[in-house]
């Protein structure tokens, strides 16, 4: 198996970023706030760098205070009123927006974006008996399936899934993904000590698919706007859109799901089945 010219680039990225996104995940509360808010921003300052809105200082410093604002209000409002917020920054950047018309279409909709990974992770952590356990079980199941669908499409290749968007990427690998994440959710889901964890196996097929989608959602993208990546942020990665693409969708999906199940304890509606 040959691996890419970005392999130990990405490998050593990993190692640094995964200990301090999971110790302040542990941490939780302000440290943990103040990551996800970082990022929050980080995300929409590409976004809008890709698809060319300006001004780029003027939208970011707009639509980042919407999103941390939004991120503050979880601890004493309901979400509602974090999605209410969100959706006023999206209104002002649309009215700031400049450029050409598909620049201007396209910026509001990166506070959107941000606030797909802000606000469902901020929710989720929240919750006092499985919070932690949901953002390890969100960890567990996007890694793994990037991590798996790398290796599998490297090993097995074979077929490929979306050549025109994504040409390195083979069905071989989105299965092999998809298995290897589903099996590190339910592990998750066991070691929280919830008996029902074969139940919980569905969630993980579909968060893993999703994640996948979230990736590709990302590259077609990028293609469009003619952008290899989304920064130079993170070395071997590119930007931190490329890091979270899978994330941001499978974070909004873990919330949908936990919030349809149990609206006042999300990461339970999401983990116990």
């Amino acid at each position: 198996m040959r691996l890419g010219a970005d392999f130990l680039p990405r490998l050593a990225s990993a190692l640094v970023l995964a200990p301090v996104v999971i110790g302040a995940a542990i941490l939780g509360g302000w440290p943990f706030e103040i990551l996800v808010g970082v990022a929050a921003v980080l995300v929409l300052w590409e976004w809008v760098g890709i698809v060319g809105g300006r001004p780029r200082a003027v939208l970011v410093s707009v639509g980042g205070a919407g999103l941390l604002a939004a991120l503050l209000i979880l601890h004493i409002r309901p979400p509602a009123s974090a999605v209410m917020i969100v959706a006023l920054a999206l209104v002002a950047t649309a009215l700031i927006a400049r450029g050409g018309r598909t620049a201007r279409l396209w910026t509001p909709f990166g506070v959107l974006y941000a606030a797909a990974m802000a606000i469902p992770v901020g929710v989720l952590r929240d919750d006092p008996a499985l919070g932690l356990a949901s953002l390890v079980w969100l960890f567990a199941v996007v890694w793994s399936t990037d991590v798996a669908a790398y290796f599998c499409g490297r090993l097995i290749g074979g077929r490929k899934l979306w050549p025109r968007v994504s040409p390195n990427k083979t069905w071989s690998g989105a299965i092999g993904g998809t298995a290897f994440g589903t099996l590190a959710g339910m592990i998750v889901v066991h070691l929280a000590g919830i008996e029902s964890f074969m139940l919980a196996a569905p969630v993980a097929v579909l968060a893993s698919v999703v994640s996948q989608a979230g990736d590709l959602f990302e590259s077609s993208m990028k293609r469009r706007f003619g952008v290899k990546d989304s920064s130079a942020l993170i070395p071997g990665h590119g930007g931190l859109m490329d890091r979270l693409d899978g994330f941001i969708a499978a974070a909004a999906l873990a919330l949908v799901v936990g919030l349809l199940r149990d609206g006042a304890a999300p990461a339970q509606g999401l983990l116990i089945w």
